[in-house]
């Protein structure tokens, strides 16, 4: 389900001109020998036709038989090609072969190198504990964290925000309705009711939780998101240890960076950036309806 399929290597644009070059040059030289053989047959047929059968025999341009201009005529369309395929272009001779010949091969030793590099890259992030988790787990697509945290990565305190940014709350929203949300007990009880045109599903250990009508209860992450696999892209919304355990998981974070630290005692997980590349950012500066300044930032992680 969640398998990845393996990129397939192909000739690159510089080297598929050098073989497309090589091929014009055959081209190029077998016309020229056509040309060759055809300005022979040609040059000792129009001798025939004047000296044996007598055409044209007394008609001259300039003191010299027609023919004698014909042939010098089409032996200047011969040199002009013989000229633009062995000067212009260069004969494609045994040292013009070689020369291409070592242009592909340092090409194809250039591409072997460039491809270990990447796998000793990718081995160095296996190495690490954590790409090792985000590595072995399956990656959800569509599965995004959507979060506001401080330049400390803080998120909360006392089970609520520590900030007001209307401009935030607007954008949570707007990216979240329509869809699935997924949430600690905690995070779910902060709200003063759930949350309209959303589908709630909270992951909670007590076995005996009880909530709203249409609200969905699970017992772990696993099960939040298989309860989720009807939306095309659902959301974790918190908290902070619901964060961590989804984050391997995910496969994009919208992430509101408030530019201030704070005291807190709930915690965004780092974010790695040799796992997840930033995409989108806009800034926004504070105002009289913004405490403190903040950025939407879109990550997405990167295809192993």
């Amino acid at each position: 389900m969640f398998g990845k399929k393996k990129p397939v290597p192909q000739i690159d644009r510089e080297q598929m001109e050098l073989i497309q070059n090589a091929q014009r040059r055959i081209k190029q030289k077998r016309r020229l020998y056509i040309h060759f053989v055809i300005f022979l047959i040609g040059a000792v047929f129009l001798i025939v036709l004047n000296t044996v059968i007598g055409v044209g025999e007394t008609t001259k341009i300039a003191g010299m038989d027609w023919f004698v201009w014909a042939i010098l005529g089409w032996l200047f369309l011969f040199v002009y090609h013989l000229f633009n395929v062995f000067i212009t272009h260069k004969f494609m001779g045994k040292a013009w072969e070689q020369e291409q010949l070592d242009k592909l091969v340092t090409k194809q030793k250039e591409r072997i190198a460039q491809l270990e590099k990447t796998i000793d890259s990718d081995t160095s992030l296996v190495t690490k504990s954590s790409s090792v988790e985000e590595k072995k787990t399956p990656i959800v697509n569509g599965l995004t964290l959507i979060v506001a945290a401080g330049e400390n990565d803080a998120i909360g305190k006392d089970n609520q925000l520590i900030w007001h940014l209307s401009d935030d709350l607007r954008r949570f929203k707007a990216l979240t309705s329509g869809h699935a949300i997924i949430m600690g007990r905690k995070t779910f009880e902060s709200f003063p009711k759930p949350l309209p045109n959303r589908k709630h599903i909270v992951i909670s250990r007590q076995k005996d939780y009880q909530a709203p009508n249409g609200v969905i209860v699970v017992n772990n992450l696993e099960d939040a998101i298989d309860a989720s696999k009807g939306d095309l892209q659902p959301f974790v919304i918190g908290g902070g240890e619901i964060y961590k355990q989804a984050m391997p998981f995910a496969s994009k974070i919208e992430l509101t960076r408030v530019h201030e630290s704070f005291d807190a005692d709930t915690f965004f997980p780092k974010i790695d950036p040799s796992i997840w590349k930033e995409t989108d950012k806009t800034f926004h500066s504070k105002d009289a309806g913004h405490e403190y300044s903040f950025s939407f930032l879109t990550y997405e992680k990167y295809k192993f």
